[in-house]
C-alpha cells in the first residue's frame, strides 16, 4: 500500500497533546470511514495495518475483500491515529490490529488467524493421566470400603454362584491334569524299561543255547508289553492335551472375561456411591453441574457393567456345553484304553485309538534327516 493515501478516501484525525481524541473530529472520522467501506462489508472484514514514519505514527485501515492471487484492485483506506479511541473501538468490533514496529521500512502481514481450540499433546496426556488417577482412586476407595465392610456392592447371586463353581472346577481339572501327566511320565519310563529288558532277553536267547526258549518267551512278552504301553501312552497324551486345552485356554479365556466383569462392577459401584453421596448433599449452583457430570459417568459405567455381565453369562453357557462334550469323549477314551491295556486286549486297545482318530508317532519320526539339517 502506498504511504500517501488520496484525500478523497482518507481523513486525518488530529489528537491533543495528552493523546485524547478531539470530539469535534470523531463524527467526521466515522462518517468518512463508513463512506470508504464498500456496501455490504462489515468491520469484521476489515484489517488494520500500520507503518512507521519519521514523524508521528499513523495506522491504516484497509477495507474490502482480500484480493485473490492475480487481483490488482487495491482497497480503500482511511488514515487514523493508533492511539485514538476510534481505533480501539474498531479493534473491539473484530478488526485485526497490527501494531507498528517503527523504522522507515514498510511492514505488511496477512490476517492473523487464531484457532479456537489448539490441541496440545502434552495437555491431552496430562488429561488422560488425570482421568486415570481419578478413576483409580475411586476404584481403590471402593475396594477398601468393601473389604472393611463399610461400602455396598452389587451382587448377581446366580452369576456369582456359576463363577464360583467354574473356579472350583478349574482347580479340580488342574489336579486331574497333573496326575495324568505324572502317570504319562511313569508309563513312559516303564515302557522304556520294558523295551530295554526285552532286548536283553533276546540277546541272551541267542547266546544261551540251553535257555534259548525261556529267554525268547520273556523277550517276546516284554516287547509286547512295551508296544501296548506305547499305545496306551498315546491315548493318555491325547487325553492330557484335550484337558489342557479345556483348562488353560477355554476356561482361562472365560475367567479373563470374568475379571473384566469384576473390574466393571467395581467401577460401577464406585461411581454409584459417588453419585449417591452427591445426591445426599445440598443442591445449589455449584453442586448441580457436579451431580449432572456424575450422573453421566454413572450411566456410562452402568452400561459397561451390564454389557460385561451379559458377556459372562453367554460365555459360561457355551463353556458348559463345550466342557460336557469334551470331557465325555475324553473320559470314555481314558477308560477304554486303561481297561484294554490291563486286560491284555491288544486288539481292543488299538480299536480304541482308531475310534478317537489317534495316530501314534513312530520313534524318530520327528527328527529331521541329515539333508534337512544341512
Amino acid at each position: 500500500m502506498a504511504q500517501e493515501s488520496p484525500k478523497n478516501s482518507a481523513a486525518e484525525i488530529p489528537v491533543t497533546s495528552n493523546g485524547q481524541l478531539e470530539d469535534s473530529h470523531e463524527h467526521s472520522f466515522n462518517r468518512d470511514l463508513k463512506c470508504s467501506l464498500p456496501v455490504g462489508l462489515g468491520l469484521s472484514e476489515t484489517k488494520i495495518t500500520s507503518h512507521g514514519f519519521d514523524g508521528a505514527k499513523e495506522g491504516v485501515v484497509e477495507a474490502g475483500q482480500f484480493p485473490n492471487k492475480g487481483s490488482s484492485a487495491s482497497p480503500k483506506s482511511t488514515v487514523i491515529s493508533p492511539s485514538s479511541a476510534a481505533a480501539s473501538r474498531l479493534a473491539g468490533q473484530g478488526c485485526d490490529l497490527i501494531i507498528p514496529t517503527g523504522g522507515r521500512a514498510q511492514q505488511k502481514s496477512g490476517p492473523v488467524v487464531l484457532a479456537d481450540e489448539v490441541k496440545n499433546p502434552a495437555m491431552e496426556k496430562l488429561e488422560l493421566v488425570r482421568k486415570w488417577s481419578l478413576n483409580t482412586y475411586k476404584c481403590t476407595r471402593q475396594i477398601i470400603s468393601e473389604k472393611l465392610g463399610r461400602g455396598s456392592r452389587t451382587v448377581d447371586l446366580e452369576l456369582e454362584a456359576q463363577i464360583d463353581i467354574l473356579r472350583d472346577n478349574k482347580k479340580k481339572y488342574e489336579n486331574i491334569l497333573r496326575l495324568a501327566q505324572t502317570l504319562s511320565t511313569q508309563l513312559f519310563q516303564m515302557v522304556h524299561t520294558q523295551r530295554q529288558l526285552g532286548d536283553a532277553f533276546a540277546d541272551l536267547s541267542l547266546k544261551s543255547l540251553e535257555l534259548h526258549e525261556e529267554f525268547g518267551y520273556n523277550a517276546d512278552t516284554q516287547k509286547l508289553l512295551a508296544k501296548n504301553g506305547e499305545t496306551l501312552l498315546g491315548a493318555i497324551n491325547f487325553f492330557i492335551a484335550s484337558v489342557n486345552t479345556l483348562v488353560n485356554k477355554t476356561i482361562e479365556d472365560t475367567l479373563l472375561t470374568v475379571k473384566q466383569y469384576e473390574s466393571a462392577r467395581i467401577e460401577y459401584d464406585a461411581y454409584r456411591t459417588d453419585l449417591e453421596e452427591l445426591n445426599l448433599g445440598p443442591r445449589d449452583a455449584n453442586t448441580l453441574p457436579k451431580i449432572e457430570q456424575s450422573q453421566q459417568l454413572f450411566q456410562v459405567h452402568k452400561e459397561k457393567y451390564d454389557k460385561m455381565r451379559n458377556d459372562v453369562s453367554i460365555k459360561l453357557k457355551f463353556l458348559e456345553e463345550n466342557k460336557v462334550k469334551v470331557l465325555h469323549n475324553q473320559l470314555v477314551l481314558f477308560h477304554n484304553a486303561i481297561a484294554a491295556y490291563f486286560a491284555g486286549n491288544q486288539k481292543q486297545l488299538e480299536q480304541t485309538l482308531k475310534q478317537f482318530h489317534i495316530k501314534l508317532k513312530t520313534p524318530g519320526a520327528d527328527a529331521p534327516s541329515w539333508l534337512e539339517e544341512q
